[in-house]
């Protein structure tokens, strides 16, 4: 409801609402409840002549929520709907001579950034319009002692930054490059005795990160190393048993974020009829699939 704080506080981020709400309504199999046409119709809202995408109607594009359109535009094989040559000019035009990422025409560097434009580009199949070495190269310097990532070269290592520089060298082929048993130990340090993970230490557990740890664990083929069952069932005590929804930690207010990194997690964990979700690209297997998609970090034995 428009008149309410939560409203205005949140609506600069619709677009991303809107693919974690959609992406979560895919793993449950249930995409079809939702207004195909309404959630196209509210993607082309947000374009700028850019070739960007903004959080909502009026707002500036940004690389985060050009990255969440077209995805959501892959979740509803739409991809026809809007000039993606722009999209790949748009994107092109925010890497610096280093090979990072601004998220936008203001400058701010984040290595989440990095992965949104690879990852983007990628799903149009234009990757190669950008410097992928010069990316890669940048992505390395983000790697820290502990072989965890940061938001640039000298930041903390942060369990979400790492999924961003995991999943950007898995899409660049360069998966080699990662540390896996220094990281996997790093990761696997994130779950807590009460189940959950965490993003860093002494930090408290939160669902998201159910998606943000067990993501580049799986995409580097360590996530036996720590306990699904435990993490299950914690997961499991987070969801308002009322409304549906997940909240970060029990008991505490659901939304539609952490709801579908709840269900990215379980879906990693094998939870009964949940559609698979990939740990780099963030979409169901079958979205990829259809879209022919190499996705070799995926286990094959089961």
């Amino acid at each position: 409801a428009k008149d309410t704080f939560s409203y205005w506080a949140l609506e600069h981020l619709k677009m991303s609402g809107a693919y974690w709400g959609l992406t979560a309504m895919a793993l449950l199999g249930a995409l079809e409840e939702m207004d195909r046409e309404e959630g196209i119709r509210f993607v082309k809202s947000c374009y700028h002549e850019s070739g960007g995408f903004a959080g909502n109607v009026g707002h500036d594009p940004h690389l985060l929520y050009t990255l969440s359109a077209v995805q959501i535009l892959c979740l509803f094989d739409a991809l026809e709907e809007i000039d993606t040559a722009k999209v790949v000019t748009y994107v092109k035009s925010l890497q610096k001579e280093d090979g990072s990422f601004s998220g936008d025409e203001w400058g701010e560097i984040d290595s989440r950034f990095s992965y949104c434009a690879l990852s983007c580009l990628k799903l149009l199949g234009s990757i190669d319009e950008l410097n992928v070495e010069a990316a890669v190269a940048w992505i390395m310097k983000c790697k820290n002692f502990d072989g965890a990532y940061g938001c640039i070269p000298g930041a903390e290592s942060h369990a979400g930054q790492t999924f961003c520089c995991v999943g950007a060298l898995a899409i660049t082929d360069r998966l080699d490059l990662v540390d896996i048993d220094l990281l996997g130990w790093w990761l696997a340090e994130r779950q807590l005795p009460v189940g959950g993970l965490n993003g860093r230490p002494e930090k408290l557990p939160d669902v998201c990160y159910s998606w943000w740890v067990l993501s580049s664990l799986c995409s580097i083929n360590r996530d036996h190393w720590i306990d699904g069952e435990k993490l299950k069932t914690w997961i499991l005590k987070c969801q308002d048993t009322e409304t549906g929804g997940f909240a970060d930690r029990p008991g505490d207010m659901v939304d539609v974020f952490h709801t579908f990194f709840a269900l990215a997690g379980l879906s990693f964990l094998k939870y009964p009829n949940l559609e698979q979700v990939d740990p780099v690209y963030a979409l169901p297997v079958s979205t990829l699939n259809r879209m022919n998609f190499q996705l070799p970090w995926l286990k094959t034995d089961n």
